[in-house]
């Protein structure tokens, strides 16, 4: 800062008005320093200012992954939100895994962030533990209805994601129907893709449908190539299935691949329905069904709540803890009614 002063011929306590965003500096010579410290490359010690102020301006944000294009799009929205604020982002990636989630939850808190925000309602009680005692926002995220937040939470409920596949599928005059997620167990958990099956089995067997189609196969996270090979599991089954739904459309579309491999017509053998919208689902041939999600709008919501939390106004009514932004269905050309049936 010194160097910025003496370059710029004037006092320390300038630049550091000027850096604190102090109106209290004639125009000219703020440009002269904003001249003086991009010459000399100097960036702020923001951990040396934390220190004084208690304030990191940094939000911690943990997603499974962002080659996930849906956890991607929350991030930008969340992001957008809170561009003009002065808030960052730090995010970190779980892989499904708790313990990974544990790890980065302690490690992002020994660093003092505004607010965490982080995906799914599920955690270990250590990670539990240290989210409540941490003083500071929590949100989760992509979740909702199935418990009571840590804090509040921001998504829709998985299991009637799942219910309601079900029910399009069925209304559809489908009765040989079965489901596709990944194997459960091992050190990655996708709670949310259960829910989702668990959802969906329970209307099958609420409408007398058996759900021993309903299969969990391949690793977390969902791919391509755990979709088709669980289609060709369930098309190889002395009785085939007329119609699957996917806990991602990453899935869908491997089961999408796999009937076309093998000349089975979709819809009109075989309907598939996905979950998640993702772009690629839009270029297949024949279009992907599938139930959509806002990822993009959850992020918005997320930074406009932890606005409204971390710069309340006066008299300004206290945020709603669960906001839930639902979900629907968009059918396109890879699920079709059942020729014959109601």
């Amino acid at each position: 800062m010194r160097d910025v002063a003496r370059l710029a011929g004037v006092s320390p306590m300038t630049v550091s008005r000027v850096q604190a965003g102090s109106s209290r500096v004639a125009p000219e010579t703020r440009e002269r320093i904003r001249q003086a410290i991009a010459q000399l490359g100097y960036v702020d010690d923001k951990v040396a200012a934390a220190l004084s102020s208690r304030r990191t301006g940094f939000i911690a944000t943990l997603v499974p992954t962002i080659t996930n294009s849906n956890f991607a799009d929350t991030a930008h929205g969340l992001t957008e939100a809170l561009r003009e604020t002065g808030y960052q982002l730090l995010i970190g990636y779980t892989l499904y895994r708790m313990s990974e989630e544990e790890a980065l939850v302690r490690a992002m808190l020994e660093r003092r962030p505004e607010a965490i925000v982080l995906a799914g309602m599920n955690h270990t009680e250590a990670a539990r533990t240290m989210l409540r005692s941490a003083g500071i926002p929590v949100i989760e995220i992509w979740d909702c209805g199935a418990a009571e937040p840590i804090d509040r939470a921001v998504g829709f409920s998985n299991i009637e994601a799942g219910r309601a596949a079900a029910r399009h599928l069925i209304a559809l005059g489908h009765r040989r129907i079965g489901a596709i997620g990944p194997a459960i167990g091992g050190a990655s958990h996708d709670f949310r893709g259960e829910a989702r099956l668990a959802g969906f089995t329970e209307v099958l067997r609420q409408a007398g449908l058996p759900a021993d189609a309903v299969v969990h196969r391949g690793q977390v996270p969902v791919s391509f190539a755990g979709g088709a090979a669980a289609m060709a599991h369930l098309l190889d089954a002395d009785e085939p299935v007329e119609a699957i739904f996917a806990v991602s459309d990453l899935a869908a579309v491997g089961a999408l691949m796999e009937c076309h491999r093998r000349g089975i017509a979709v819809p009109d053998q075989v309907s598939i329905l996905g979950f998640g919208d993702f772009e690629i689902g839009g270029q297949c041939v024949p279009a992907l069904s599938t139930v959509r999600i806002d990822a993009e709008d959850i992020g918005r919501r997320v930074g406009a709540l932890l606005l409204r939390v971390l710069e309340p106004r006066d008299g300004a009514p206290a945020p709603s803890r669960v906001i839930d932004v639902g979900f629907e269905i968009v059918e396109r050309g890879s699920t079709a009614r059942r020729p014959g049936r109601a």
